[in-house]
């Protein structure tokens, strides 16, 4: 009873601590459930196959996806024809997709990517069945047929964008579903190596025991898939997505659980603090230290449970729409569902009620060593030292935030980004745990040059700063954080994106770049009227491991004109002709593990491996891709592969809205433009990540400064009596508030930027030794800004309008 008459009589003190709870239990439930039950269903054009080969995949690289190894022509004959052999089943389908893409109007047309700009065999509708809509089946090498709902009609002329080049088709018949549908034997022609086999039943085929013998043959270089586990044919591209999607809900559940944690803690530490001498009261009729501590603890634990319900209910309600969101910002691949399981809401709620208890753990032992006679006699200026445990973990938090900005300056690229965060959990940790100690010292340095000329609101401003450290620390504290983040978030995130395109730039001599326009990539027929260096990208599977590696075919002397900083560590790129050569970055060279100027094995698109001359060993700073090859190499075994750019340097400029070139798919831009565009959509993907996290934690700040200053209003009537009772008017009593406010906002915002400073020097000098170039520091300012302004709006509101109301009931 005792309990919940507290909790009724500070119910506006403990409301941030409830409302931060209740946030940060629904972000952990939606997190929960799109993490451990979300999924991409089975890909549409496998849902009418029961059972299905994959396979096996090789080694990813660096955090990026490629598809799996495919068989080589050889081994999906022989398992062609061992599962033909199979009891119950009638068919087996090689699945050979390729680039297609219809010309109408003048210009390329179809989505942005899956299966509206793919061609495959006629036997593949089989798979996903795809019924004729009109017409009949392609017959013929120039036959194809289409999506009903492209327009042409069966007997009417389409012209087909391939990797070869636009190609007239006569309509043989349309289907109801997207794609393009050509001859099995000219799907050979076009496509590189099969991925996947299509096992199709008799009626009456049991496909469990299909399944069972199927698995009999498929040996280390195959998976059978049935049912539930067909889901695993979502595209490379799919599972880079949904691996980004993780990224980014593991995050924010890490930023929601490590806010919540401090907020609540920070009011229940700040709520002690403010009734010291109501404890003091409890010590003085009786209750020993336990009492005091089992009080608190009753008191958590009825806002955990009733902030934790509410927020699981919120979470599980509210996943959905998270889902939709995800998938409408591309941190999910499109089909990407829930489900919701009970056990992962219960396990939230309890982690909820967990994380209450944790953070009132401190506090209760605070509390709990409060001596009544000194509690009562304790004057009102509070200048007490932090204790000791705390000056440790705030020191050692310091300590490791210095060791990953320095451990940032040296990592690789791909890692500096899990540093900088580092950097920042322990930078901003440690700050906040220290801020009391360095609070009222940095107040006074920062005010000491207006000391004597300033009047006596601004010196009560500065007083009542270095006074109540409490109550300053704590409002210091979420303001440090939030500046913090958003800071080194910013940051980092677009220094890194500028130092990269400016190297690219700074590194490519070439009058322009000739890209894609509507299309995933050039083909052949774009490339061949522009001169200079084109790059063939494909992806090959390098040594034992079959380490999938981004490969480029090239011209090398066109290659070296265009690209400064070529030299390579070992052999030369003039060696690179013929069939059996190969130059690859250090990077690779050492994930191969073999020495220079010997052989290695490489898979191709194709499934054929070859045992290739290591010609060329490059600096992994020359160029992005790990593997560069002839490009006449790269065509003959992978005859899908599309040219991601030409650095043109000489000939004509492609002009603007040139039919031919429109037909085609392409047009020029600036060498500095491409090197952004480049990386367009991933920094698209984190601009949005930026934007989400600096939304949290803007979030969190709002309750935790609006709570503290709220608690710290309740207890200031006496002060503004005694303000009154000096002569002060209400407007100079308001006046001194606000100024009390933004004093204490501009040291956290001031605390904020120096905390962020090793981390952006870290990472830009790790990627100034990366990239062998100069690296600009840059902060985008508005975002900054924005978080600063909003932070002081949420602190002013929270202090002025209590005092305002408060001062109702105080006469002069």
């Amino acid at each position: 009873m005792n309990t919940l008459a507290t909790l009724r009589e500070r119910g506006t003190a403990l409301l941030g601590s409830l409302l931060a709870l209740v946030l940060g239990i629904a972000i952990l439930t939606a997190s929960a459930l799109i993490q451990l039950t979300g999924g991409t269903p089975v890909p549409e054009r496998y849902a009418g196959t029961p059972v299905l080969l994959h396979s096996a995949h090789g080694t990813d690289r660096d955090g990026e996806f490629a598809e799996p190894v495919p068989w080589s022509p050889e081994r999906t004959g022989q398992l062609v024809r061992e599962l033909a052999a199979i009891p119950g089943v009638r068919e087996v389908v090689a699945d050979r997709p390729f680039y297609a893409q219809a010309v109408s109007g003048g210009r390329p047309v179809g989505g942005r990517d899956g299966d509206e700009r793919m061609g495959r065999g006629w036997s593949s509708t089989t798979l996903a069945p795809a019924p004729l809509v009109a017409g009949h089946a392609p017959r013929r090498a120039d036959e194809i047929a289409v999506d009903a709902e492209l327009g042409p009609r069966p007997g009417e002329s389409i012209t087909v964008l391939t990797a070869s080049g636009p190609a007239a088709y006569t309509v043989s018949g349309t289907v109801r579903g997207p794609g393009y549908y050509v001859t099995d034997e000219r799907a050979r022609e076009l496509a590189p190596g099969v991925r996947v086999l299509g096992v199709q039943l008799t009626d009456g085929a049991d496909p469990r025991a299909v399944a069972a013998a199927a698995r009999a043959l498929a040996r280390t270089d195959a998976r059978v898939l049935t049912g539930a586990d067909r889901r695993d044919l979502a595209p490379a591209s799919a599972r880079r997505t949904s691996w980004i999607g993780a990224q980014v809900i593991i995050t924010m559940a890490g930023l929601a659980g490590f806010v919540t944690i401090l907020v609540v803690a920070g009011t229940f530490a700040f709520g002690v603090n403010t009734r010291r001498r109501e404890l003091a009261l409890l010590r003085v009729i009786g209750a020993d230290p336990g009492q005091v501590r089992r009080a608190l603890y009753a008191e958590a634990l009825l806002l955990g449970a009733l902030g934790s319900a509410t927020g699981v209910l919120i979470g599980v309600l509210g996943a959905p729409a998270v889902t939709g969101m995800l998938v409408d910002t591309g941190f999910e691949p499109a089909g990407f569902t829930i489900r919701v399981r009970t056990w992962i809401p219960a396990a939230v709620f309890a982690v909820g009620v967990g994380t209450a208890l944790v953070a009132v753990w401190s506090a209760s032992r605070r509390a709990a060593r409060i001596d009544p006679l000194e509690a009562l006699r304790e004057a009102v200026v509070d200048e007490r030292p932090i204790g000791r445990v705390r000056r440790i973990a705030g020191i050692a938090s310091v300590a490791l935030g210095g060791g990953c900005a320095l451990a940032s300056a040296f990592a690789a690229p791909t890692e500096m980004i899990t540093w900088a965060l580092a950097t920042a959990v322990a930078s901003i940790s440690g700050a906040t745990l220290l801020a009391p100690v360095f609070v009222a010292p940095l107040a006074r340095a920062l005010t000491r040059p207006f000391a004597r000329r300033v009047g006596a609101g601004a010196l009560l401003v500065r007083e009542s700063a270095c006074a109540a450290v409490g109550r300053t620390a704590s409002t210091v504290a979420p303001v440090l954080a939030t500046i913090a983040f958003v800071v080194l978030i910013t940051g980092n995130t677009r220094t890194g994106a500028e130092a990269f395109a400016d190297h690219a730039s700074a590194t490519t001599r070439a009058s322009g770049a000739v890209v894609a326009s509507g299309t995933p990539g050039l083909s052949d027929a774009a490339v061949a009227g522009v001169t200079g260096s084109a790059l063939l990208a494909s992806t090959v599977y390098a040594g034992p491991a079959r380490l999938a590696v981004d490969a480029a075919g090239i011209d090398p002397h066109a290659f070296a004109r265009t690209h400064d900083r070529l030299d390579p560590v070992r052999g030369t790129l003039a060696d690179l002709v013929g069939p059996d050569t190969v130059a690859v970055t250090a990077s690779t060279l050492a994930a191969l593990g073999q020495p220079p100027s010997q052989e290695a094995e490489f898979t191709f698109a194709d499934g054929r491996t070859r045992v290739l001359r290591i010609v060329a060993v490059l600096d992994d700073r020359a160029d992005s891709h790990g593997v560069l090859l002839a490009r006449d190499t790269l065509r003959a075994h992978d005859p899908d592969a599309l040219t991601e750019v030409v650095h043109r340097t000489g000939g004509p400029a492609i002009v603007p809205g040139d039919p031919a070139a429109t037909a085609l798919g392409v047009r020029e831009i600036g060498v500095a433009a491409y090197a952004r565009r480049a990386d367009a959509e991933e920094d698209r993907l984190i601009d949005v990540f930026t934007l989400l996290l600096v939304a949290t934690t803007a979030g969190y700040t709002a309750l935790a400064v609006g709570n503290t200053l709220l608690m710290a209003g309740a207890g200031r009537v006496a002060d503004f009596r005694v303000l009154r009772l000096s002569g002060a008017t209400r407007r100079q009593v308001l006046w001194t508030v606000a100024g009390e406010t933004t004093f204490v906002v501009v040291l956290g915002v001031l605390l904020g930027g120096l905390v962020a400073v090793p981390s952006l020097l870290g990472i830009r000098a790790g990627l100034a030794g990366a990239l062998g170039t100069p690296v600009r520091l840059v902060v985008p300012w508005a975002p900054v800004t924005c978080a600063i302004v909003t932070c002081l709006a949420i602190a002013l509101a929270a202090s002025v309008l209590p005092a305002r109301r408060a001062m109702g009931g105080v006469a002069p």
